[in-house]
């Protein structure tokens, strides 16, 4: 019988100690991998607090130029303008698909603006509201004059750009090309980028925009289109995320007095 209870003795030590020694190998990975998740998602969420900071702290209306735009120009109320009618059969009579129509303004001109598909692609015909003539392409000249007009405060022209084409980065993706970017020095500091075929202004780009947008892609962590908040680095980190505090936690418990005590007087 003392040899058994001996043996017992033993056994009871050796599982204590393999208890100890499975313990003390589980904090240790569980710190390790908390360790390399946290240096890891440590860079990324200060990433996020500095641009969450510039977010909130600066006006998004500066951001976007509003507070250098004029209001739009509203149509007279007595023009005597054509109907829709006396051109859209002719010029719709190989397509037959209307994307969209309204009125408009270029230069102080009433405009129909038509959108419409012609052998599957999208064009864009100006028709002068009163007269019914169609409008010939913007040029630069016109381009700059649009620009001016739109700008609330004087400022003079530093470079003239027409652009054809556009990357993913590019501060004038996603709109209608080609265009015109217009630069002004200050008090504007300011690229309006013209549409030629909408001979409308598009868009203002300024420096704290410019910082805006590649906050926002840091943001997002979309490096290549920016604007893609379903991309599986950013669905991959949000995972990493929820690992890392799992492992905190988990470090909390097994490292805990209570649980420590808990375990031994189990045992």
């Amino acid at each position: 019988m003392r040899a058994v209870y001996n043996l017992l003795d033993c056994a009871h030590c050796n599982f204590i100690q393999l208890l100890k020694m499975t313990k003390r190998t589980l904090i240790q990975n569980t710190r390790k991998w908390h360790r390399y998740l946290g240096l890891l998602l440590g860079i990324q969420f200060l990433l996020w607090t500095i641009g969450g900071l510039y977010f909130s702290w600066t006006n998004i209306d500066e951001i976007r130029g509003d507070n250098l735009k004029n209001e739009t120009k509203e149509l007279p109320d007595n023009a005597n303008f054509i109907s829709p009618s006396a051109f859209l059969p002719k010029l719709l009579k190989d397509s037959g698909s209307l994307r969209s129509l309204k009125l408009t303004t270029v230069l102080d001109e009433p405009y129909y603006e038509v959108v419409y598909l012609s052998n599957n692609n999208k064009k864009v015909t100006l028709i002068h509201a009163s007269k019914g003539t169609q409008r010939s392409i913007l040029t630069q000249k016109e381009a700059v004059l649009l620009a001016s007009e739109k700008l609330n405060v004087k400022a003079d022209v530093t470079a003239i750009e027409f652009l054809t084409e556009t990357g993913h980065h590019h501060e004038y993706r996603g709109r209608p090309l080609p265009a015109y970017a217009v630069t002004f020095n200050a008090p504007a500091s300011t690229t309006i980028y013209v549409s030629e075929s909408y001979a409308n202004v598009q868009t203002f780009r300024n420096n704290k925009w410019r910082i805006f947008d590649f906050l926002w892609m840091l943001h997002t962590m979309d490096y290549q289109e920016r604007d893609n908040f379903n991309n599986w680095l950013l669905r991959a980190f949000s995972i990493f995320g929820i690992f890392t505090i799992l492992s905190g936690f988990s470090l909390y418990i097994l490292t805990s007095k209570k649980y420590r005590s808990r375990k031994i007087s189990k045992v």
